[in-house]
């Protein structure tokens, strides 16, 4: 897969806008369709929130999945570890209003209001592979906005350099968090470098819509590059680090969830291969697919990673 800015399209390279817009709508028509379906009787859908949001300059063109494959197999397991419970148990999370803190090795830390940073960072679509250490994987039309533009404001120091994000901590909703399955609330970090680069985004919504709860609404972090433990949900607070943080399955298995989690089909998880994957909602006669080195952005995220032993650090 390779991912170009606009700068490096060629004329002849770019889609005829009459063309992309006529298979967007078939897109748009195919997952209204299915979403139908799932609708008691098949009751009409109110027009969705983020209908008219742009595609990004980053955006993939790959087919996408069923809502119904993502929004309801999900690892939450602030609610459950059952890929399906999250689906039901999550709709109990109030996620208006929602804040933001903001602290560490920056100029302007404090406490942001979700609805000031959504209007400070205009949204976008971006089509992405999500691909699960568990070799399962999905495409996913998120909306959101690049992650990059949303730190810069907070204006890191130059002692940043690390950027770490923690979820929401409530065990009298999110039940999954009674449990000593991890150490709570549920951490993650990037590299400064990698949280700054122009793939990694900020998702508030998909397929056109607000984010579902059991996805990781109101604010998930994705990363298209990285396995998709590192795609953080339920962001409340963003810390600039000197240090590498110490990050939720990092700790609880170091020998088998690395810091950095970069897709690499030569690297095995100890317990099964990372070589092919299993496309969601392709059945079981389904062939699986190759695994791609960073998921298929290798072209636009190896640089980061030069001189690095990616089996080392994986």
């Amino acid at each position: 897969m390779i991912i170009k800015t606009k700068a490096d399209i060629l004329s002849s390279e770019i889609t005829d806008r009459a063309v992309f817009e006529a298979r967007r709508t078939l897109i748009k028509a195919a997952v209204g369709a299915s979403l139908l379906t799932a609708l008691p009787g098949g009751a009409a859908m109110q027009p969705k929130k983020y209908a008219e949001v742009p595609v990004g300059p980053y955006s993939a063109q790959l087919p996408v999945n069923a809502f119904e494959d993502v929004s309801r197999y999900t690892n939450y397991y602030e609610f459950s570890t059952n890929k399906t419970d999250a689906t039901v148990l999550a709709q109990a999370l109030t996620i208006k209003p929602w804040s933001l803190m903001v602290d560490g090795e920056v100029e302007r830390p404090g406490v942001y209001q979700l609805e000031d940073i959504l209007k400070a960072n205009p949204l976008e679509q971006r089509i992405y592979r999500f691909r699960c250490v568990e070799a399962w994987s999905m495409v996913v039309p998120w909306v959101g906005f690049p992650l990059a533009s949303m730190l810069k404001q907070f204006k890191p120091t130059s002692k940043a350099g690390f950027v770490e994000f923690t979820t929401l901590y409530n065990p009298d909703i999110m039940v999954g968090q009674r449990s000593s399955v991890l150490d709570w609330p549920y951490v993650e970090g990037l590299r400064i470098d990698e949280a700054m680069h122009p793939l990694a985004f900020m998702a508030t919504g998909m397929y056109d819509d607000e984010l579902p709860k059991q996805n990781g609404a109101p604010l998930r972090l994705v990363v298209p590059w990285k396995y998709g433990f590192k795609s953080i949900k339920a962001i409340v607070r963003i810390r600039f680090r000197e240090q590498m943080p110490k990050t939720a399955w990092n700790k609880n298995a170091p020998h088998e969830y690395g810091f950095y989690a970069n897709v690499n089909p030569d690297v095995p998880h100890p317990r099964w291969s990372q070589r092919r994957e299993r496309v969601l909602g392709g059945g079981i006669f389904t062939p699986k697919r190759d695994t791609e080195k960073f998921n298929g952005y290798g072209e636009a995220v190896a640089p980061l990673y030069a001189g690095m032993d990616l089996a080392k650090y994986f």
